[in-house]
């Protein structure tokens, strides 16, 4: 059964349906628009509303015949990936956009979506725990929603950090699992921007685990620069429970759902931010089995220390998030460069939180007056959006 996000907008899309209108969600990924797929079914089609999936990889033929349908008013609900965007993608009466982990997605992207009605509502969904200071900020014109109880029977992870020294102990561990009929997924940091580096460590690491620690086991692997279509036959042949041990770069840190996993193991943890390290961990705990995560760590600073002990004390998300950003100040929090955020100069988003928001309101005050900055006094002001911006927006 549907949970948290999924149900949310699954009950909004039975709202806008029944109310005449057409909806569409959008997911950063072919398995997990597949996965929304699966569930907006089982929920909508026996109460008379069409779903259909819309992604790159269908043939030219059924891509034409959906969007004829699409098009008449046909399709109550269009569930898709980045696909949904093209031009020849018109809807009859579109009420209703949810996008789900927005901040793969530019605002731009937001923007083409929503013209393709008229005027419709919009729903943003993340499973990242965002700091309430910091969603004030990144999603400022949105009014925001935050579910905070685990769906029912979801069991507490158990997490552990554990230094270098430990690693046979974890293999053990690993074993005594899988023998147990369980699946595992083993977790590398991306190192740089070294692509080759890091396709490099990931497949040496793969190597090993599939030659000298797990031979006995079905050992697979999957990488951000593999193919979609690859990534999502690996995903399935996992969630189907035909590998045991998954080694992964992070390209599973959203969405995908496999309820007989139970141990995640991260590599290098110190690498990653704890807002990341919350979301990797939450792939496991899905089913109804006790679930592990361990982390590896190496460095023994005392901001490292503090980042794993955080880590193992606490599930809640935006505690966790909050420590990230004390720990580690804004530039690096889950990506904030990807949404657009240029780095503060001065501020600082967890010390700065009531100067920022003041500026905030402010901010709005003068768009409401003067929405394309043409006015002499905030001239200046425009200049200087530009240069830090220029390749995201449009003045």
């Amino acid at each position: 059964m549907a949970h948290g996000k999924t149900i949310v907008s699954i009950i909004a899309a039975y709202k806008a349906v029944t109310s005449g209108y057409q909806m569409t969600i959008m997911a950063p990924t072919a398995i997990l628009a597949s996965q929304h797929m699966e569930e907006y079914k089982k929920v909508l089609e026996p109460l008379g509303i069409t779903c259909e999936l819309l992604t790159s990889g269908i043939t030219k033929k059924k891509k034409e015949a959906i969007l004829e349908r699409l098009a008449n008013g046909e399709i109550d609900v269009l569930i898709g990936t980045h696909a949904i965007l093209e031009e020849n993608v018109v809807f009859r009466n579109l009420g209703l956009v949810v996008t789900d982990e927005q901040h793969r997605f530019g605002v731009r992207q937001r923007k083409i979506i929503s013209e393709k009605g008229k005027n419709p509502d919009v729903l943003v969904m993340t499973a990242t725990p965002i700091p309430r200071t910091l969603a004030l900020i990144l999603y400022g014109d949105l009014d925001i929603s935050i579910i905070d109880e685990l769906p029912p029977n979801r069991k507490k992870i158990d997490t552990f950090a554990v230094t270098k020294g430990l690693e046979q102990r974890v293999n053990n561990f690993i074993k005594k699992q899988v023998d147990e009929g369980r699946q595992a997924y083993i977790v590398c940091p991306l190192v740089e921007e070294n692509e080759e580096l890091n396709l490099k460590s990931v497949l040496e690491l793969a190597e090993k685990y599939k030659t000298e620690v797990f031979p006995e086991y079905r050992v697979e692997y999957i990488h951000g620069k593999m193919k979609s279509k690859e990534k999502d036959a690996i995903m399935e042949e996992f969630k189907n429970g035909n590998i045991d041990i998954l080694i992964a770069t992070t390209v599973i840190e959203v969405g995908v759902n496999v309820p007989n996993a139970s141990i995640m193991v991260i590599e290098n943890a110190e690498r990653f931010g704890l807002a990341q390290l919350h979301q990797l961990r939450g792939r496991v705990g899905r089913g109804e089995y006790q679930s592990y995560c361990i982390l590896k760590y190496q460095g023994n600073s005392e901001i490292i220390r503090k980042r794993m002990e955080v880590m193992s004390k606490t599930n809640d998300g935006f505690v966790i998030s909050e420590k990230d950003l004390e720990l580690r100040g804004s530039g690096e929090f889950f990506g904030t460069k990807q949404h657009g955020l240029p780095e503060f100069k001065i501020a600082n988003l967890f010390e700065d939180m009531e100067i920022l928001k003041m500026v905030q309101s402010l901010a709005i005050k003068i768009l409401e007056k003067d929405p394309k900055l043409e006015q002499e006094e905030n001239k200046l002001l425009k200049q200087m959006v530009k240069e830090k911006f220029q390749d995201r927006i449009e003045i």
